[in-house]
């Protein structure tokens, strides 16, 4: 019954299409509020198009109307907190520590839940930990029936070195599949991600990172990682920040799911 569960739940995501749209507004988890992610009922009504949104488990109830009614992204939420993510700090560890279970997801209302994979932390014994916390959601979604995205988020993020950051993302990937993971949310990294889709046997979203400068700039990455083998976008700052949210929303669909170039897309929306 567990595996029906996980197909209903993956069937909303997708909804009909080999790829999908997410729009992450958690960012105040690791970052507290950031500009145009202030107040999150009201910034969340703006993303009606998105095929699914992840949001932290504490604005569920804040956020839940948006969700109560039949054509409602699908949503997703975090199951576990780590170290890697707080920049502003510039922590080089990654300490990962349990927020909530699946089955707390469940009664929440989630759809889908994401729980992040950090290695080559300095102390091997922090990988060993990480790759604990995340086996344990693993074992708990085949009971409970979620799909479960993991997140390979290496320390340094976005200001990681280029090969630095695609070889841990190439090996993440794939140890994620291999531990169990229904799905990846990872950095897209450049004219050599198709290895990383070809090494993993199953759908890696690529996230959008750090605002780009343009609206054309987000199409533009969203492009290439699609065409490198992506099964689409997880984009937060790029969408919530964009001067035009909604037409950003419905632009990033065409590219990711209907294979519109940027610059067409961008065009008949009126992005920059």
């Amino acid at each position: 019954m567990a595996m029906v569960g996980e197909e209903i739940r993956l069937g909303r995501l997708f909804s009909g299409s080999s790829n999908a749209v997410i729009v992450a507004i958690d960012h105040g988890l690791y970052f507290g509020p950031l500009p145009g992610l202030i107040d999150l009922p009201k910034v969340i009504q703006k993303l009606s198009a998105a095929d699914g949104v992840l949001l932290g488990a504490g604005m569920i109830p804040h956020c839940a109307q948006f969700f109560a009614r039949r054509d409602a992204p699908a949503m997703i939420t975090r199951l576990n907190w780590a170290t890697n993510y707080m920049a502003q700090w510039d922590y080089g560890h990654s300490h990962s520590v349990p927020l909530m279970s699946v089955d707390d997801a469940l009664h929440l209302g989630a759809d889908i839940a994401v729980a992040s994979l950090t290695l080559q932390a300095p102390d091997e014994r922090e990988d060993a930990n990480n790759v604990e916390v995340f086996s344990r959601y693993v074992q708990q979604k085949r009971v409970a029936g979620m799909p479960l995205i993991c997140e390979v988020y290496p320390i340094g993020g976005d200001f990681a070195q280029p090969e630095e950051l695609h070889e841990q993302v190439l090996i993440g990937c794939r140890m994620a599949a291999e531990l169990g993971a229904d799905m990846v949310k990872t950095f897209y990294t450049g004219k050599k991600f198709h290895k990383v889709t070809e090494a993993t046997a199953i759908p890696i979203f690529a996230l959008g990172a750090l605002k780009k400068p343009t609206e054309l700039d987000a199409l533009k990455l969203a492009s290439q990682a699609v065409q490198s083998g992506a099964r689409g976008v997880v984009f937060g700052r790029n969408v919530v920040q964009a001067r035009r949210p909604q037409a950003l929303l419905e632009a990033l669909k065409e590219v990711v799911k209907g294979g519109v170039s940027p610059q067409k897309a961008a065009k008949a929306h009126k992005l920059s």
